[in-house]
C-alpha cells in the first residue's frame, strides 16, 4: 500500500521530480574501493608489463581503451580517481581518510593488487626465476595461401565496425600453417604490447593442466585436491579436476560468471575466497560458467608450480611477453589475470595444431586436443558449446566443426581451426554491451584463405 501511495503522490506532483532526480545516493565504500583497485591494477599491469616486453603504454592510452565501457557499477567512478606512479607502484586514492589502493609490479611476475591498508613489501611474492630454455625463433611471416584481398578486407572490417558496432579492435594476427599471413594493430598497440587476456586465461590454465598430466603429476579424472574440502562428509570431495575444467562442478555461483571482484580488484586471495562455495547440484550434471571453477582447478595443481611455474611453459612456447599475475600472496589467478601479446597467443594456438609438440618435445598428452574439444555432459545454451576450458564453435555456419576457441571479456579471442591449420587471434577493448561477432569474422577469414 505504501508503494501505491508514493506512486500516486509522484503522479500528481510532477514538480517534485527534479528535486528527487538531483538526490543521488553516494557510491558505497565497496564500489569506490573496487573502482580504485581496478584502476590501480590495470594501470600497473598495462604500463609496466608493456615496458618489460619492450613496448610502451601511457596512462592516457589506458584511459582511452581499457577504461571505456567497464562494469556499470565502476564506470561512473573510475574516471574521477587520480592515480600516482611511484617506481613500480601505482596508488589510487578513493577515500578522504583511508589509505589508497596500491598495485605493485615485480619483474617476471606482473602486478598484484594489495589489500586496503597494506603498508609495505612484506607479503609480496618473490619473482619466480627465469626459466632456462633454448631460444625459440620468431614466427615467420609470409603471403597467405588464398585470396589476399579478401583476407585484408576481413581484417580491416574487424577495425571498422563490420563485426560489431562500437567495438574496439586493438590487434589481429592470422596464422596459417605456422606463418603469420596477416597482422594489424591499432594506434598505441603493437607486437610488443601485452593486453589482459581476461578469460582466455582459462584456456591457458587448461593447457597448464595438460602439461602437468603429461608429466604424470595430476589425473584429471581424480577428485580435485582442494585442502579445504578434505573433511569427512564434505560432498565437494568428489568433484573432479575435469568437472572443474568443464564448468560442471555443481558449486553455487551467485552471479553470471561467478564474479570475483573481491579477488581481482579487492585484495583478497584465492585461498581465502575460492574454496568456500557450497554445492548446489550433483557434480557433472549442470553447466554453469564460473571463474571459480577454473580458480579451483588451478589451486588443485598449485603444488606443481614449484618446479613448473606458468612462466616455464610460456618460455618453452616462445611466449616471451606473457606473464601470469598472482594475488598478493602469490596464488595464480589463471581465470583472468594473464597479460599477453597477440603473437604470443598465436603461438599458444599453434601448440594445439601441433598436437602438443614443441621442437620435437611433447608438452601436452597425445590426444589432449580431443580431450579439451569433447563436449562432455551438460552444455551451455547459445551459439557455442563448451569442452574443457575451451569454447566449441561446432554450431557456427561456415566454420569447421572441430574449431575450438579461447574467449575473454572485452573481445579477446583465440580461434584454433585444426581442419585448416589456422589460428586467428583478435584482441579488443570492447565496451560493455558491444560484442564482436567472432563467428562471422572467423567465417570470413577462413573463406579468404585457401581451401
Amino acid at each position: 500500500m505504501r508503494t501505491l501511495i508514493l506512486a500516486a503522490t509522484l503522479a500528481v506532483a510532477p514538480l517534485a521530480a527534479p528535486a528527487l532526480a538531483q538526490t543521488v545516493a553516494p557510491a558505497s565504500a565497496e564500489a569506490r574501493a573496487s573502482a580504485a583497485g581496478y584502476k590501480a591494477l590495470t594501470l600497473c599491469s598495462a604500463v609496466h608489463n608493456a615496458t618489460a616486453a619492450g613496448g610502451q603504454r601511457s596512462p592516457d592510452s589506458v584511459d582511452a581503451n581499457e577504461f571505456v565501457g567497464i562494469y556499470p557499477t565502476l564506470d561512473p567512478l573510475i574516471h574521477d580517481l587520480t592515480a600516482t606512479f611511484t617506481g613500480h607502484r601505482v596508488s589510487v586514492a578513493w577515500d578522504e581518510t583511508g589509505p589508497p589502493r596500491v598495485a605493485v609490479w615485480r619483474p617476471g611476475g606482473g602486478c598484484s593488487i594489495m589489500p586496503v591498508g597494506w603498508t609495505g613489501p612484506a607479503g609480496v611474492p618473490a619473482t619466480a626465476p627465469t626459466p632456462s630454455v633454448p631460444p625459440v625463433a620468431d614466427l615467420p611471416s609470409g603471403p597467405a595461401a588464398g585470396d589476399a584481398v579478401a583476407l585484408a578486407a576481413a581484417v580491416t572490417g574487424a577495425s571498422d565496425g563490420r563485426y560489431g558496432d562500437g567495438t574496439n579492435t586493438t590487434a589481429v594476427v592470422v596464422l596459417q600453417s605456422g606463418t603469420i599471413v596477416s597482422e594489424s594493430y591499432a594506434p598505441g598497440f603493437g607486437p610488443d604490447v601485452p593486453q589482459r587476456t581476461w578469460s582466455v586465461a582459462k584456456s591457458l590454465a587448461g593447457t597448464l593442466i595438460g602439461a602437468a598430466v603429461q608429466r604424470g603429476e595430476v589425473d584429471v579424472d581424480a577428485p580435485a585436491a582442494i585442502a579445504n574440502w578434505q573433511v569427512d562428509g564434505d560432498p565437494r570431495r568428489v568433484i573432479t579436476l575435469d568437472q572443474l575444467m568443464r564448468m560442471a562442478s555443481g558449486l553455487t555461483s551467485d552471479s553470471a560468471g561467478n564474479r570475483t571482484d573481491a579477488l581481482y580488484f579487492g585484495g583478497t586471495t584465492v585461498e581465502e575466497q575460492v574454496p568456500g562455495w557450497p554445492l548446489i547440484a550433483v557434480p557433472g550434471t549442470r553447466f554453469r560458467y564460473a571463474n571459480n571453477d577454473i580458480l579451483l582447478a588451478v589451486l588443485a595443481i598449485a603444488p606443481t608450480f614449484a618446479a613448473h611455474p606458468p612462466a616455464d611453459l610460456f618460455a618453452r612456447l616462445g611466449m616471451t611477453d606473457t606473464v601470469a599475475e598472482t594475488d598478493w600472496r602469490g596464488n595464480y589467478m589463471l581465470s583472468s589475470q594473464v597479460w599477453s601479446t597477440a603473437r604470443d597467443l598465436a603461438r599458444f594456438g599453434q601448440l594445439y595444431l601441433d598436437d602438443g609438440m614443441v621442437a620435437g618435445q611433447r608438452i601436452l598428452p597425445e590426444g589432449w586436443l580431443a580431450h579439451v574439444s569433447r563436449p562432455s555432459g551438460p552444455q551451455p545454451e547459445g551459439d557455442f558449446g563448451y569442452g574443457a576450458t575451451f569454447w566449441l564453435m561446432n554450431r557456427s555456419d561456415g566454420v569447421p566443426a572441430d574449431t575450438i576457441a579461447a574467449f575473454g571479456n572485452r573481445g579477446q579471442y583465440v580461434v584454433i581451426v585444426p581442419a585448416r591449420n589456422i589460428v586467428i587471434v583478435r584482441r579488443g577493448e570492447d565496451p560493455t554491451g558491444n560484442r564482436f561477432d567472432i563467428a562471422a569474422f572467423t567465417r570470413d577469414v577462413l573463406a579468404a584463405l585457401d581451401q
